[in-house]
C-alpha cells in the first residue's frame, strides 16, 4: 500500500509518499514526536483507490476510488521551514509515524467538514480535485487497490498545543478524533 500526498505548504505544491506506519487511526491519540518544537496540522481529504491504473485522465478518474476519509496531514512545521530554506525535500518534515491521522470511511459524495483550534474547512477548500489528484499521482506511479491518495488544504499548517482536539464531521456524524499529546 501507498500513501500519496498532494500538499501545498507556503507558495510551494509537493507530492509527498508515506509509509503505512504514517496512519493513525480508530480514535488514538497524536503523540507530538520529540523531534519538534512546532507540530501543525492541515486537513487531508483521503481517497481509496479501487483499482489499478496508470496515467489516468481526470474526466475518468471518478472510477479509480470508492470511498473518502476526513484525515489530518502532521507536519513538523519548523524542520519544513528549514527544508524549504535549503531547497530540500519535505520527507523529514511530513514523513513520519503516525503522522496522517484518517478518519472513517464514507461515501464519496459525501462532504467532511473538518475544526482544527476553532477553524473550520471543508472539502472545498483542497489544494486540487480527487480527480486531479489522482490523475497528478497515476502520472508518476501506477496506482493499485488499497493505496490512498491524500489531498490537503490549501492554507497555512493550523499549530497545535497538547490536549488539543482535532475532529471532522460528515452531517452530524463524528468521522474523526483526534487528541493531541
Amino acid at each position: 500500500m501507498k500513501i500519496i500526498g498532494l500538499t501545498y505548504i507556503g507558495e510551494r505544491a509537493e507530492m509527498v509518499l508515506k509509509g503505512d506506519s504514517s496512519l493513525l487511526n480508530g480514535r488514538k491519540p497524536m503523540f507530538t514526536p520529540d523531534t519538534t518544537n512546532d507540530l501543525r496540522a492541515l486537513p487531508a481529504l483521503i481517497l481509496r483507490i479501487s483499482r489499478l491504473g496508470k496515467h489516468i485522465e481526470p474526466r475518468f478518474a471518478g472510477r479509480y476510488y470508492d470511498a473518502i476519509a476526513p484525515g489530518v496531514d502532521f507536519v513538523q512545521y519548523d524542520r519544513l521551514q528549514e527544508a524549504q530554506r535549503d531547497g530540500k525535500s519535505w520527507t523529514e518534515a511530513t514523513c513520519f509515524d503516525f503522522s496522517m491521522a484518517i478518519g472513517a470511511w464514507c461515501d464519496p459524495a459525501e462532504k467532511p467538514a473538518w475544526t482544527i483550534d476553532g477553524k473550520a474547512w471543508t472539502a472545498d477548500a483542497m489544494v486540487c480535485t480527487p480527480e486531479e489528484a489522482i490523475a497528478q499521482a497515476s502520472r508518476l506511479m501506477t496506482i493499485r487497490q488499497g493505496d490512498l491518495v491524500y489531498i490537503s488544504a490549501q492554507s497555512t499548517p493550523a499549530p497545535l498545543r497538547r490536549e488539543q482536539v482535532i475532529c471532522a464531521t460528515v452531517g452530524e456524524q463524528e468521522k474523526l478524533y483526534c487528541k493531541i499529546k
